[in-house]
């Protein structure tokens, strides 16, 4: 080969290589920016394996459950609200649905003389309040007093005779009884629970229309109305409740309830120049009304708790004044004297000797109670026990 040719075939050859050379080393470039690239898309991607993919999907099928769990909780914690509201909204229809299936009407029958002075059956109509379980029915005196014949209306219609079981008409209570042993009593609650302005719901019979209810507020506490006692002969008719809540002839005996659907007295009267409502009605408290109906269904009659003093009311003086003492009553054992001033009862503050009458009351026969006395500007304190009604007393 000459020396022309040769030169010729080495270049070539070296040009060859080097562009083999170069052809490897863009190939090599490109797989290198290929995988790079690759890389950065399939983390872009978040590509994951296919048990990844289940872990993945279960987990939020997990968060989707919590959710509508969430969501149901949710939704049924603001239908309680909801609930809640409404009865804020309409509480009287909440304590209707309670009390009256333990309210009942009272029909009677009374031998009357007309205006020709001629006797004979004539109507009259109540309301009660069902004690307990067994039958026993509370209600006012002035319901059945007399009565020659005693019916007792339920809530469900269902009707049923009456016998009475006794009466004390100086706090104007009385007890009949049905022969059932499945009824539902009322709840009751005390006049220490309650306070002026409270929500007040009747529930009776007013002129015969049973199961009426009418709302108002409890109008003031421990009322006396001294006519009734002057004239009446109903000595323990004392710390009544007044409500505005409209109360007419049969209301009597029936349920004066708070917002709980717990009675808190039994209506007893109204005081209207009309006889008809004017705003004006007065409830026997449950403390009193279910003391004696639990001494008239266990004695037969009532045992009202006396200390065994007159008493009497100064304007000027706060307290029970005593002017009388009865010989071998508690209240002369224990050395109390004539113009002593009562002035607590168990610690309780009394305006009024009435005030007294109605603290004694809501004892037992045989409990005893806390005096506090002012004497001659000294504090004498003694405890003097609760005594049955003599005969006579007080008269």
């Amino acid at each position: 080969m000459d020396e022309n040719n040769y030169i010729k075939y080495n270049r070539s050859s070296n040009f060859l290589r080097g562009c083999l050379i170069a052809l490897i080393a863009i190939l090599i470039l490109i797989i290198v920016a290929g995988a790079i690239f690759g890389t950065i898309y399939l983390r872009k991607l978040q590509i994951v394996s296919p048990t990844e993919e289940r872990i993945e999907e279960t987990v939020e099928e997990q968060e989707t459950i919590k959710e509508q769990e969430i969501t149901k909780e949710e939704t049924s914690k603001e239908q309680e609200i909801v609930k809640s509201e409404a009865k804020l909204a309409n509480p009287v229809a909440a304590v209707a649905k309670k009390v009256q299936p333990s309210v009942v009407n009272i029909a009677v029958e009374v031998i009357q003389q007309d205006i020709f002075g001629r006797e004979g059956l004539f109507p009259g109509v109540g309301s009660g309040v069902i004690f307990s379980k067994d039958g026993y029915i509370l209600t006012n005196n002035h319901v059945v007093e007399n009565a020659e014949s005693i019916e007792v209306a339920f809530f469900d219609g269902e009707t049923m005779e009456a016998e009475l079981i006794g009466t004390e008409p100086r706090a104007d209570i009385a007890v009949i009884k049905v022969d059932s042993k499945d009824l539902k009593p009322a709840e009751f609650v005390s006049v220490k629970d309650i306070e002026v302005g409270d929500l007040a719901v009747a529930i009776g019979s007013p002129f015969g229309f049973q199961q009426t209810v009418t709302s108002g507020v409890v109008s003031a506490l421990g009322r006396e109305i001294l006519e009734l006692l002057e004239y009446e002969g109903k000595d323990f008719l004392v710390d009544l409740i007044q409500t505005d809540a409209a109360i007419n002839m049969g209301n009597s005996g029936g349920a004066l309830a708070n917002i709980e659907g717990k009675v808190m007295g039994i209506n007893t009267i109204i005081v209207s120049p009309t006889q008809t409502y004017a705003g004006l009605g007065f409830a026997i408290p449950s403390d009193i009304a279910t003391n004696i109906a639990n001494q008239l269904i266990k004695y037969g009659k009532s045992k009202l708790p006396v200390i065994g003093v007159g008493l009497r009311t100064d304007p000027n003086i706060p307290g029970a004044i005593v002017y009388q003492l009865y010989e071998n009553l508690p209240a002369y054992k224990s050395g109390i004297k004539v113009n002593d001033v009562i002035t607590k009862c168990n610690n309780i503050v009394l305006r009024t000797h009435l005030d007294l009458i109605a603290e004694i009351i809501k004892h037992n026969v045989g409990d005893k109670v806390e005096l506090e006395i002012q004497r001659d500007g000294k504090v004498i304190k003694t405890t003097v026990e609760l005594v049955d009604t003599p005969p006579g007393y007080g008269r």
